[in-house]
């Protein structure tokens, strides 16, 4: 088969991933990418690099069939398990089905299989999990390979954990995923790359805006991440004469398109859209309880061959929907998901002879919803567990992964070095007190993957640790929250000890006095204001990086008390014995020496450092 090169590309990646690794990866392909005529040539290697039979999903006995025609129209033989097809046979090497009627028979589904192929992968359904699950008990180096448009899904964001399209690998947030099946994203083309390519319709919304729309502000989501039923029935059910001027509008803006698909709310919903529309040229799909598979086909394919303009669905053709003469998108229900909107949009997308661009109408708030004021085909993909975290990037020392974790507040501005440690004012890394770099961030191990050397085609996690809690029976570094290791099973004493370190070291007052073990320490002549010679002390504790500043040139009694105490400090002298009468005659003395401990306390007015004295014991009270 002749692909384009984009889907070559897609090919090759996924071919890369599978020669060296089996964790399930995914491809980014947007609505009429040609997820067709990729799967068929990503099966097509697997059979005859494997000698294996490949598994392709999909979600719907259409695409089933649409799919399996793209692949025996390059002159390979395939077949269909479907039940709604009417088919279940796996005699062929590749063998497209549906989950259903595979789970039912997942007996017929062993180690002959060497890959599973899943089309719409953001419904990767546990039935699907299930499938998987149960080939890979018997093939442990089961091939998996997912295709979607939209590879997001609402409340849980993306499900891929791995974005490998991007330099450095990036590895996505809790904000961004959370539990995601696939591995990693391999590649990815978007609509508007698509659109430039000149492979798809371009799309553009109404720019009126005082467009009319139901009013979907008491719209809220349940458990089920759904809208309520009673809700949606309020805002789109029984608005007579609102709904007839929304139909009005559509059919306004019909008046030169080719074919409209309006997307109602519910079936009393439709059938009011319905009542609006010209009788002789609209059509209602969904809800209908007496409209059998061959009703419903020859439904599809009339309004495929236009022999009428309006088609209103009912919770169906959203997905794999191929009608191309679809020119005008009107969208009368609330979407819960952008990845459900997108889909929507994408059914105006394919080219077709005489058709110039598609016009999506949205009556029912979902561009506002779902942020796409800027670009329609760009939402912005969040989880439920989003939250306001910082953005340091911390290169791993073993794998080179470049993690990303929430940092530490750092009110000192000290420097951090690329792999995400805080340093003194000398480039030092500073330690704690357990003598381990001090991470200025909350990140407790890499995110990274290496090849496992214990399991051949798998990834195992990274084990650098920027923290850890080191096992006394065996030596072992285990999470600094365990409480047993990982090695030996041995108990860890206080595991929480350095848990709580940490926090009450974050949480403190920072304008309370603290005494430290001073890390980095230097000394230098320097200018006051009035002109007079003073001495510029730089301190480096575990939490702070600042400067204090004495001189013997006053009358201050305060300031002659802490130009004393750092000679004595710094000279190792006795309180009350000489000390050096200028700061030429310190400079001239000091030999690099440092104090153990500093007290210290935040001006709160100032924003400077009173220190309070030297070589106290931390646990001292000033």
């Amino acid at each position: 088969m002749k692909l384009r090169q984009y889907q070559q590309d897609a090919v090759e990646s996924a071919i890369d991933w599978m020669k060296k690794c089996t964790e399930p990866a995914l491809l980014e392909l947007a609505t009429g990418a040609g997820k067709s005529w990729i799967a068929a040539a990503i099966a097509q290697w697997i059979h005859e690099n494997g000698k294996k039979k490949v598994l392709v999903l999909q979600p719907s006995k259409e695409l089933t069939e649409q799919n399996f025609s793209k692949y025996v129209s390059t002159g390979k033989k395939a077949s269909i398990f479907s039940a709604s097809a009417g088919s279940k046979c796996t005699r062929h090497n590749v063998v497209y089905a549906t989950p259903k009627t595979v789970l039912n028979s997942i007996e017929r589904f062993g180690d002959a299989f060497s890959a599973v192929i899943i089309d719409e992968a953001h419904q990767t359904t546990p039935t699907v999990k299930q499938i998987i699950d149960s080939i890979r008990a018997k093939n442990p180096m089961l091939r998996v390979i997912g295709m979607t448009a939209t590879p997001y899904r609402m409340g849980t964001g993306y499900i891929y954990q791995f974005d490998q399209t991007q330099t450095p690998v990036k590895r996505l947030s809790e904000d961004e995923t959370i539990s995601a099946f696939y591995h990693s994203l391999l590649y990815k083309i978007h609509t508007r790359e698509l659109i430039e390519m000149q492979f798809l319709t371009d799309a553009h919304t109404d720019t009126d805006t005082n467009q009319i729309h139901y009013n979907t502000d008491n719209l809220t989501l349940n458990k089920m991440g759904q809208f309520d039923a009673k809700a949606v029935e309020q805002a789109f059910v029984g608005q007579g004469r609102l709904t007839s001027q929304i139909v009005a509008d559509v059919v306004s803006h019909a008046r030169n398109r080719k074919g409209v698909m309006l997307f109602a709310a519910t079936v009393k919903h439709a059938e009011e859209i319905l009542e609006s529309l010209p009788p002789h040229n609209s059509r209602m799909l969904g809800g209908e309880i007496n409209m059998g598979k061959a009703d419903r086909e020859q439904l599809i394919n009339d309004f495929k061959n236009q022999k009428f303009k309006y088609i209103v669905s009912v919770g169906t053709l959203t997905t794999g929907f191929d009608a191309p003469h679809v020119d005008l998108v009107a969208i009368l229900r609330a979407t819960e998901s952008a990845s459900l909107f997108q889909q929507i949009i994408g059914r105006g997308l394919r080219l077709c002879d005489g058709k110039e661009d598609c016009l999506v109408l949205d009556y029912a708030e979902n561009i506002e919803r779902h942020d796409l004021k800027d670009d329609i085909f760009s939402p912005k993909i969040t989880t439920s567990k989003a939250k306001s975290s910082g953005d340091l990037d911390a290169e791993c020392e073993w794998c080179k992964f470049t993690n990303q974790f929430a940092s530490r507040p750092n009110v000192d501005k000290l420097q951090i070095d690329k792999h995400g440690f805080f340093l003194d004012l000398a480039g030092n890394r500073i330690l704690t007190e357990d003598d381990q770099p001090y991470a200025a961030h909350f990140g407790r191990r890499c995110n990274g993957f290496v090849k496992s050397v214990l399991e051949r085609g798998k990834l195992d996690r990274c084990e650098f640790r920027y923290a850890s809690k080191t096992c006394e029976e065996c030596g072992h570094e285990n999470d600094i929250a365990a409480r047993y290791c990982e090695s030996c099973k041995a108990e860890i004493v206080d595991p929480n000890e350095k848990l709580t370190a940490q926090f009450e070291t974050v949480k403190r007052d920072p304008y309370a006095i603290f005494t430290e073990e001073v890390r980095f320490f230097s000394v230098k002549k320097g200018k006051s204001k009035a002109g007079n010679d003073m001495l510029i002390c730089e301190y480096s504790t575990d939490n702070s990086n600042f400067r204090a500043y004495y001189t013997s040139n006053s009358d201050s009694k305060l300031v002659i008390r802490k130009w004393t105490d750092i000679n004595v400090t710094i000279f190792s002298g006795t309180k009350g014995a000489d000390y050096c009468a200028t700061v030429d005659d310190f400079m001239k003395q000091y030999t690099n020496q440092m104090p153990e401990t500093v007290t210290y306390r935040k001006n709160k007015e100032t924003g400077y450092y009173d220190v309070y004295g030297h070589n106290l014991s931390i646990s001292e009270k000033k």
